[in-house]
């Protein structure tokens, strides 16, 4: 059954990897505000009006939008529309649209606050607060007192209608699907619905009025803005922090002060998005990552499909083995794909301030523009990184190991193992590596100093397989093929990596894992 499930997801991934996350959430936000338009026209929502959604997103839009331009031409940075329009229509969404001069003046206010932020808080280059949720709060803080009660626009989260809950369910679910961020939102849910529930029975004591448990949960699911506030901004990967139990821990915090807003000063309470604010804080105070350079060494063909990039890390830069970076390669006029990519570690902890990274390049007839930008960066060239992620880690117990590597994916497994050699750390570990012929065969050297033991699943036999190694005679890889080579498949915790297809096609023949962990990229 998990693995049934761990194939489905992979091949879903695997269809949405040729858009990047930032594109595909704008079209998801388009097509909900769109939707919105339609349904207000039709009366369905009878409030916001369908002029006054299209007059607040185009004043959102277009603040926002002057001040990211002018903001990243001072700074020198590329300017991002994508990023822009999202602040724009999460904006849209949270505040309360309208006509009325004040109205849209509040919302300008909000658009300018929520882009500034993205320059001004910030550490290291990396913005802490979520720009949205920030413009929000601010504006709808400052309507709260006396002197700026003309401001004609406050948070209402008007998205959490009955009426679009279908349309945010499916659109969220395709964004979460992208972002493998499912998991961590459906915890905010619970949590967040469990204690709206609380506080409603609380509440229901107080008055003497009776409670109906049954349309306290609707309320909470139906007429609430948990869903939206959950798949759209509380999974933005720039202010969670790296690990996943971390991530659970903010959706935990941000799920209890979101069902139950606390009241300050009788003025304002801490409602949705100062409950995501207060969340983007604790992950900052996890992860305290910031922006780091990488200055490109070398590249060198490694496979005839696949590279290797060398850099040198310039600023403060961590990451466990195994664990995948996101690179920011700035380029004219980019595709649907954007201009970042999350690329596995091939280094060791232990090999800092070298840093290497390797992907497929020599296979594809209409490579993206990214790879395209990536492949013409010259020696000397400083590419920024993002941020270091990822729960892809072997586990701390002496429990042993079964790596299964599709093509490429052998990545993280190099960086595991390199770091084992170079700890002196004993690990009893299985790498079955498949590749589509021995020439894709990469790190075989780098693999074959660590001592591990190697299964080869390829339609040729290597030549000069270090004695370690076994060639499984041409064999395709499936449940059978794998039980007889490792035996003992039950007792060891089992990890893949890999492109999704690949992922989906081999989830199948894990089943009997003692567990079974997966790294997937989407490509580039």
């Amino acid at each position: 059954m998990i693995t049934s499930i761990t194939a489905l997801r992979q091949r879903v991934l695997a269809l949405l990897g040729g858009i990047s996350m930032y594109r595909l959430v704008l079209f998801a936000l388009l097509a909900l505000g769109l939707i919105a338009v339609v349904l207000s026209a039709l009366g369905v929502i009878v409030s916001p009006t369908p002029l006054e959604i299209i007059a607040s997103f185009v004043v959102l839009a277009l603040v926002i939008s002057l001040v990211d331009a002018a903001a990243q031409r001072i700074l020198r940075l590329p300017w991002r529309i994508e990023s822009s329009l999202v602040t724009a229509l999460i904006l849209l969404f949270v505040l309360r649209p309208g006509i009325e001069p004040n109205a849209l003046l509040g919302l300008a206010i909000a658009g300018v606050v929520a882009s500034l932020s993205k320059y001004l808080i910030v550490w290291r280059g990396r913005h802490v607060l979520n720009p949205a949720a920030f413009g929000a709060a601010v504006v709808s803080i400052l309507g709260s007192f006396g002197a700026f009660e003309w401001l004609g626009t406050s948070s209402s989260w008007w998205v959490g209608t009955p009426s679009l809950f279908v349309p945010v369910l499916i659109l969220g679910l395709v964004v979460l699907w992208r972002t493998e961020k499912v998991r961590v939102v459906v915890v905010f849910l619970i949590v967040a619905i469990a204690v709206a529930m609380l506080r409603q029975a609380v509440q229901a004591q107080e008055f003497s009025i009776a409670f109906d448990p049954g349309a306290a949960l609707s309320f909470a699911i139906l007429q609430s803005p948990f869903l939206f506030l959950g798949a759209f901004t509380l999974s933005e990967p720039l202010t969670l922090p790296p690990r996943r139990w971390q991530q659970f821990s903010v959706a935990v915090l941000v799920g209890a002060l979101a069902g139950w807003p606390i009241a300050i000063g009788g003025l304002f309470t801490l409602g949705q998005e100062r409950a995501l604010l207060i969340g983007n804080l604790l992950a900052f105070a996890f992860a305290l990552r910031g922006s780091v350079r990488l200055v490109l060494e070398k590249r060198q063909f490694i496979t005839p499909t696949a590279q290797e990039l060398t850099f040198r890390a310039q600023g403060k830069l961590r990451f466990l083995p195994g664990q995948y970076l996101e690179l920011d390669v700035p380029h004219a006029r980019p595709d649907a794909r954007g201009t970042r990519r999350e690329f596995s570690i091939v280094s060791a902890p232990a090999d800092l301030p070298t840093l290497r990274i390797a992907y497929k390049d020599g296979d594809q007839k209409h490579p993206s523009s990214y790879k395209r930008a990536l492949a013409v960066a010259e020696p000397g060239s400083a590419l920024a990184v993002t941020g270091t992620w990822g729960d892809f880690l072997l586990p701390r117990a002496e429990t042993p190991v079964l790596m299964v590597a599709a093509g490429i994916g052998v990545t993280p497994f190099v960086s595991q193992l390199r770091q084992l050699q170079l700890t002196e750390q004993q690990r009893d570990v299985v790498l079955v590596y498949v590749a589509s012929d021995s020439s894709e065969l990469a790190f075989r050297d780098e693999l074959a100093a660590t001592g591990a033991r190697v299964i080869i699943f390829t339609r040729d036999e290597p030549a000069n397989l270090p004695t370690h190694w076994t060639w499984a005679q041409g064999a395709r890889l499936d449940a059978a093929g794998l039980e007889r080579h490792v035996p003992d498949i039950g007792e060891r915790h089992s990890y893949i990596s890999g492109p999704p297809r690949l992922i989906a096609d081999l989830a199948p023949a894990l089943q009997k894992a003692r567990s079974l962990t997966t790294d997937a990229f989407a490509g580039y």
